[in-house]
């Protein structure tokens, strides 16, 4: 996946995204009525850029399986965030709507780093924040998924987690935490789905098939009651939901 003129291969998704995306949690902040409290750390940040990787994960070295550096990293995140904003301030603009980008896009490395609502975000995770309105993840974890499966899983991780926020932007209630979080597959889907169609982003050959082999892999246990809290849905119930929306755009996501 490439935003602008950068275009490079990335290996198959399913393995790390069994080992990897399936650990985002989404549940700290939340995006029901219960808003969280504001966050300890980190300060206030004007920009929604996220913060540069830690210093320590210059050295490392990886797999040469084109996405290999913290430098890349970077960048995609940078994209991707860049993206999203212009995405969903182009659909606000066309409903009559003011758009308010995500506050902050932060990095963390150790569990009980970043707190929400007095929980301490765990490590390997990613979430938003309602109160704080912001997206924190573990850029350690992170990295090491970037590295093993490409820079779709920056794209899709990001998308998802502002998906969150847009739910609050819209003020999108749900009885059940699965229903929230199928409708941010969906609308991260439709970010993707309707940047691409539009040039924005640009896929390489096979990434329909590794996103669709990926997806399966990153559904709930199937002993989870689809009613708990926490539940994302089964691993068909999420690749439906994220290609109704990479297929249908935002009128597959029952927004309204």
């Amino acid at each position: 996946m490439t935003a602008g003129s950068r275009r490079r291969s990335h290996g198959p998704l399913l393995a790390a995204l069994t080992a990897l995306v399936v650990a985002v949690g989404c549940a700290a902040g939340g995006v029901g009525e219960n808003a969280p409290q504001e966050p300890r750390e980190p300060a206030p940040r004007q920009s929604s850029r996220p913060a540069a990787a830690p210093s320590s994960l210059e050295a490392e070295t990886t797999r040469a399986d084109g996405t290999t550096s913290v430098a890349e990293f970077k960048s995609d995140i940078a994209d991707a965030v860049t993206i999203a904003e212009r995405y969903w301030a182009a659909q606000f603009r066309t409903s009559g709507e003011q758009f308010r980008p995500i506050s902050r896009i932060v990095p963390y490395q150790r569990e009980g780093e970043i707190s929400c609502a007095g929980q301490a975000l765990p490590r390997n995770n990613a979430v938003y924040c309602s109160q704080g309105d912001f997206i924190a993840y573990d850029v350690n974890w992170s990295v090491s998924a970037f590295r093993q499966v490409g820079d779709a899983f920056v794209f899709y991780l990001l998308g998802h987690e502002y998906a969150h926020g847009i739910q609050v932007r819209l003020g999108l209630r749900a009885n059940f935490t699965i229903q929230q979080e199928l409708q941010a597959d969906c609308m991260a889907g439709a970010y993707l789905g309707d940047s691409v169609r539009d040039g924005t982003l640009r896929l390489d050959a096979g990434d329909l098939d590794e996103f669709r082999e990926g997806l399966l892999a990153v559904g709930d246990d199937p002993d989870q009651p689809w009613f708990a809290e926490g539940s994302h849905g089964t691993a068909e119930q999420r690749t439906d939901w994220f290609f109704r929306g990479y297929e249908r755009s935002l009128d597959a996501c029952n927004l309204r």
